[in-house]
This record gives structure tokens, sequence and C-alpha cells, in this order.
């Protein structure tokens, strides 16, 4: 088999997100619950 990745793949190792990111996401991951009813799902966030 080739091999389907490039040089170019040891740069994008390098980025990483801010912690800034990752707290948002986590937070919201917290804040955001999901129930179904019936057929439907509702999205709730908790604020």
């Amino acid at each position: 088999m080739a091999k389907l990745y490039s040089k170019k793949k040891l740069a994008t190792q390098k980025m990483k997100p801010k912690k800034e990111t990752i707290s948002f996401l986590l937070n919201y991951s917290k804040a955001l619950s999901i129930h179904k009813v019936g057929n439907s799902s509702f999205e709730i966030i908790a604020n």
C-alpha cells in the first residue's frame, strides 16, 4: 500500500489549541443537555 501521508504532517502535529478554547468546549459540554420526548429531541443549554 502506498504511503498516503506527506511530510507536512509534522508541521500540523505542533499545532495545539489554546487553554481558553479547551475550557470553553468543556464548559459548553457540561451545560448542554438533550432530552428526548417521543420522536423529538430538545437541546437545552443551562446558563
